[in-house]
């Protein structure tokens, strides 16, 4: 399994519009960070959790050519908005892209995107196919996969483990039993907005503690803002087997 991290932004980016502070006027490239999606690459199949606003442009950096399936997290925008750009997949590989999400991620979808799903489509458009899944093991082009159910504030968001690899954004609550599903992965991705306490994320110390807890021995950091601080400080200080990731930072397992 080969990882990408497309983005590692929360839902501004990084830097941030308009702001001067030292991380976002940064020359380090890896405090530069578009939302947040991943890429992966697993027996010969191509998936991408999340198409964030930067989904384009994050294609066009890592040169992914082929892409079988699209699953999402959640339905904020700062996951789903780059969707319509699965276009030029649909025109390569000459197929309907399919989509997994929840009900109500499938449900903002063809609000958000309702020229999709309209009767008399314009030529052109995206072509998706939906596919709803719940809270219980799926399979995406032969590769298994079990969500984690967690919370985003009081909003239920997926998190997925793929053989030892698991996968949580945007969460700041997870019960005991969701965690049972983390346990044994050699590899966690969880967000970590910033060092202040948030209301609906993880922050620096909480994301350290879950990851203990878990005894989760390689754990990346995801979904930051400017407020975490420096890349190169914040490592620095980070407990062995822990790092904040970056935008195009490929990973193997």
């Amino acid at each position: 399994m080969k990882i990408t991290f497309l983005g590692t932004g929360t839902s501004q980016g990084v830097p941030v519009i308009g702001c001067d502070c030292e991380v976002c006027t940064s020359l380090d490239f890896r405090d530069k960070r578009l939302r947040t999606s991943i890429h992966i690459e697993m027996d010969g199949k191509s998936l991408v959790i999340d198409t964030g606003p930067d989904f384009r442009e994050q294609m066009l950096r890592e040169r992914i050519n082929h892409l079988d399936a699209v699953i999402y997290t959640h339905e904020h925008k700062d996951h789903t908005a780059g969707l319509d750009d699965v276009r030029p997949f649909n025109f390569s590989q000459n197929l309907d892209m399919p989509i997994f999400g929840r009900k109500p991620v499938l449900e903002q979808i063809k609000r958000e995107f309702a020229y999709i799903f309209a009767d008399n489509k314009y030529p052109g458009i995206p072509r998706v196919i939906l596919h709803e899944i719940k809270n219980e093991p799926f399979e995406v082009e032969g590769i298994k996969i079990q969500p984690i159910d967690v919370l985003h504030y009081k909003l239920p968001v997926f998190g997925y483990r793929i053989g030892d690899f698991s996968y949580i954004t945007d969460v700041n609550y997870i019960s005991d039993k969701e965690k049972e599903k983390i346990k044994g992965s050699k590899v966690v991705v969880l967000s970590a907005l910033q060092r202040q306490e948030h209301l609906s994320h993880f922050n620096l110390e909480q994301a350290i503690a879950t990851v203990k807890e878990l005894q989760i021995p390689n754990a990346y950091f995801i979904h930051m803002g400017h407020r975490m601080g420096l890349q190169r400080v914040v490592d620095e200080e980070l407990p062995e087997g822990m790092q904040l990731a970056y935008d195009g930072l490929k990973i193997e397992l």
